[in-house]
């Protein structure tokens, strides 16, 4: 695997409203069309967090700024601000977006993460369809889930099964002011009317003593039908972040193999798999190198070799010795961190685009590497 080439999609501009970009993704639709979406403010989590789009129409004349999605919806009468736009194109020329919408009014001011009980902002999601290539988007429409998921995190794209349905991975957390335990897991959820509707959660990554957490799960689907995911995963005793976890389903997403722990660290990016089953997997080691990379398998279970991988970013100046002491550290870290959020997309050609953030505390870009597998 090599790298072709790269540069950057957003660029930063300390000081302003567009000073951190983050958040980043990337469908290219059955036409050809390309659309990346980010989530941009004056830093990287705060009342003016607001989505960007772009679009490459194939033509030459490269990526230009699209108006988007509609505003961010109310919830109740509630105000919020929308941190992600996942695209899903379900058959030719239909989209959906998955954006986490967050209120940003019941705690005015607050970061999103309670360091002291571990809990976060009031969230929610909401969906929005284009039947047009992604030119023209509905209204939102919100997606009830049950209570005790907590205030949900949107941790991939919609993923398309090969039966037809659509599958949502959601994030269990803590509610704000919650002193209590924190059962944290990931769910799927599937809908078999393209959206309109949702099954009851099924669990996919779950440690029942509670001890590991798994967080960010990126889900993927096989061309052979099966599902696998990647787990960044912190280990609450110890207070260290432990390998990626790798899991695979054969039926669906119903039921996942046991964690598999991968042998390098630490936050896996949505992971791009090729129509001949190879997986390139692109992840952040925040830790030991500082660095974004990535590497290739030849199938959703098979080894990813150390031969096999590129560095697509490095960022040594913020090496650390050691890993947050607590989970409430490691929690109010995540807006210390100048870059990461990887996340790899099959080409129609056949390569691999890897979006990231990467920058400085007052000014990070969204950067894209392009891989020949």
């Amino acid at each position: 695997m090599n790298i072709v080439s790269s540069g950057v999609l957003w660029a930063g501009e300390a000081g302003t409203a567009r000073a951190c970009y983050t958040f980043p993704s990337l469908v290219e639709l059955a036409s050809g069309r390309r659309i990346a979406t980010c989530r941009h403010g004056s830093g990287k989590d705060g009342d003016d967090d607001a989505l960007a789009v772009l679009v490459d129409h194939g033509d030459g004349q490269g990526w230009v700024s699209h108006p988007g999605f509609p505003p961010p919806p109310d919830l109740d009468g509630v105000k919020g601000t929308l941190k992600i736009a996942y695209l899903t194109e379900i058959r030719p020329g239909v989209v959906i977006a998955a954006a986490m919408w967050i209120d940003r009014t019941s705690f005015p001011g607050q970061p999103l993460f309670n360091a002291e009980t571990e809990g976060c902002l009031p969230m929610a999601i909401f969906l929005s369809r284009s039947d047009d290539d992604g030119e023209s988007w509905s209204d939102w429409w919100h997606v009830p889930l049950p209570d005790d998921i907590g205030p949900p995190s949107l941790t991939s794209p919609l993923l398309l099964l090969a039966d037809g349905r659509l599958a949502m991975s959601i994030e269990t957390n803590k509610t704000y002011l919650d002193t209590g335990k924190w059962d944290q897991k990931a769910v799927l959820l599937f809908s078999s009317d393209e959206g309109k509707s949702w099954s009851q959660p099924i669990t996919s990554a779950y440690d029942p003593s509670n001890q590991i957490f798994n967080w960010d799960l990126r889900v993927g689907a096989a061309p052979d039908g099966r599902l696998v995911s990647f787990a960044w995963t912190f280990d609450r005793a110890a207070g260290e972040y432990r390998n990626i976890h790798r899991r695979v389903s054969a039926d669906g997403g119903e039921t996942w193999s046991a964690p598999e722990d991968l042998g390098f660290a630490d936050q896996a990016a949505r992971p791009a798999i090729l129509p001949d089953g190879r997986v390139v997997l692109a992840y952040v080691d925040r830790f030991g190198t500082c660095s974004i990379r990535a590497r290739l398998a030849e199938n959703i279970d098979a080894p990813f070799r150390e031969e096999t991988e590129v560095v697509l970013h490095n960022q040594a100046d913020l090496a650390r010795a050691e890993t947050s002491a607590s989970l409430g550290d490691a929690l109010a870290d995540m807006e210390m961190w100048s870059f990461g959020l990887p996340t790899a997309t099959v080409l129609n050609d056949g390569t691999v685009m890897v979006l990231y953030y990467a920058g400085v505390s007052d000014r990070m870009d969204i950067r894209w590497a392009l891989l020949a597998p």
